[in-house]
């Protein structure tokens, strides 16, 4: 949408959202400034940085507004995106960020911490109450963790009187609305319990399901945004013309801006939707960012213009797709498509490194849980069990010409000393296959033979070549 019909006056705040990087500002920010041009309303939002005060510091002093740009065939298209009000930075002052999300104005609080962000387990969703943040945020009052601050507010909010706010994550997590309940309410229990109770009768944690490819902003963006629209932007972000926000309509008191009227999906139940982009993008994007940077690309369309990995994508969708019900109306061979073309973007430069981080806290939900449903049918998965062993190969931290990668990864170094430790493929795969926070112990039973004859052609002959014999 051009600029000079972007609402005239700034919208007080009725948002709060945590971890504010580029695919919200790209996203979330995009779709509450087209609800509000649709049918007004106060929906401004204040971002919260909940670890670096890189962002706040970047857009502070062009007033919090900054440009979007879709990349797609033709030239790009420019926005100016001015629904944000501030932006916090959480380990500067805590307190008022806890004030913020408490203030009576606020009636939603969005998400985007990444699957780390929720201090839980991947492979069973619980709350990880040994992980540090959450050590802390139980015997402080000033927390550190995105749960320990919704609890914390939430806790604020009871104790005034006040409504709670609905949490909507924007994640991709599996189910993610029931997820962040879980760990809200079982950190919430340990602090106290009746407030645990408070949030399970009152609050909402609505599942979403958020698309929109959004690489990483560069140097070169930055200077390229100048150009097209003439005048200098320290934060714009960069996207794919596409995008799809499905949520479940259950809101705290049904206060929320008018979604339906920005392109959202309302809808009963979200998990087909969920899963339908979680296992056939979200898995396939993991796998051809394991695999295509081993093979040396850079890119996710760099890749994909590899025929072998062309081809290679194709046949994990068609492994994919019989563990996935289509939501209504919807083919999954036409969306597959629609996917394929989406990655040869040329104008999207989504770093295969970029997507590759944190893989411990996302094979579980885009891989694992489809192989798991192949096993339980009897249906083999040759090109997914590929895409975990280069999952392991590469948490090894180096890659196939023995250049060392600097893995990002909650479990980095532990993965790295399992991985070394091992003499062969299959010392690997069954090293690998021990970590509980991401295989399940019966699911590493099932899986430690095919994923050994993966790794073991994966290390004897390439990713590209392990690929294109698995797409034979």
């Amino acid at each position: 949408m051009p600029a000079d019909q972007e609402i005239s006056r700034r919208p007080a705040t009725g948002i709060v959202h945590l971890g504010l990087g580029a695919f919200f500002r790209a996203f979330g920010c995009v779709y509450i400034a087209d609800a509000m041009r649709a049918s007004g309303g106060d929906w401004g939002i204040v971002g919260v940085s909940l670890r670096s005060p890189d962002t706040r510091d970047a857009l502070r002093g062009q007033g919090w507004a900054y440009t979007s740009v879709s990349l797609g065939a033709d030239r790009p298209q420019t926005r100016r995106i001015t629904v944000l009000n501030d932006v916090l930075v959480a380990p500067e002052d805590p307190s008022a960020v806890l004030a913020a999300i408490a203030d009576p104005a606020v009636r939603i609080v969005t998400l985007t911490v990444t699957e780390k962000g929720y201090c839980h387990n991947p492979a069973t969703g619980a709350l990880n109450a040994d992980h540090p943040d959450i050590r802390h945020d139980l015997t402080h009052d000033l927390p550190v963790s995105a749960p320990g601050y919704l609890v914390r507010a939430l806790q604020m909010r009871r104790a005034a009187g006040l409504r709670p706010f609905t949490v909507l994550t924007c994640d991709n997590l599996p189910e993610n609305g029931r997820v962040v309940r879980g760990v809200v309410l079982d950190l919430a229990r340990r602090i106290d319990p009746s407030l645990a109770d408070w949030i399970a009768a009152e609050g909402r944690f609505p599942c979403t399901m958020v698309d929109r490819i959004t690489p990483a902003t560069t140097e070169a963006d930055i200077a390229r945004v100048a150009e097209l629209t003439g005048q200098p932007d320290a934060a714009p972000v960069m996207h794919e013309p596409f995008a799809q926000w499905a949520v479940e309509d259950d809101f705290v008191d049904n206060a929320r801006p008018d979604l339906a009227a920005a392109g959202v999906e309302l809808v009963a139940n979200v998990t087909a939707h969920e899963h339908m982009k979680l296992r056939m993008l979200n898995g396939t994007h993991s796998a051809l960012a394991y695999t295509g940077y081993l093979a040396g690309y850079e890119t996710i369309s760099d890749t994909v213009a590899d025929p072998v990995f062309a081809a290679y994508v194709r046949t994990l969708w068609s492994e994919i797709m019989p563990a996935v019900t289509a939501p209504p109306g919807v083919s999954l061979s036409a969306y597959a498509e629609a996917l394929f073309d989406r990655y040869a973007n040329p104008s999207i430069r989504h770093r295969t490194w970029q997507i590759a981080m944190d893989g411990s806290q996302k094979l579980p939900q885009r891989i694992l849980g489809t192989l798991r449903e192949n096993l339980e049918a009897g249906r083999t998965s040759p090109g997914l069990c590929l895409a975990v062993a280069a999952w392991m190969r590469y948490v090894g931290g180096t890659d196939e010409a023995g250049r060392p990668i600097d893995v990002r990864d909650p479990l980095a170094a532990r993965l790295k000393d399992l991985s070394s430790g091992a003499k062969t493929p299959a010392e690997a795969v069954a090293a690998l296959l021990s970590v509980r926070e991401v295989f399940a112990e019966d699911l590493a039973a099932q899986l430690k033979a095919p994923l050994t004859a993966a790794a073991e052609r994966l290390w004897a002959v390439g990713a590209q070549a392990a690929a294109k014999e698995v797409s034979a």
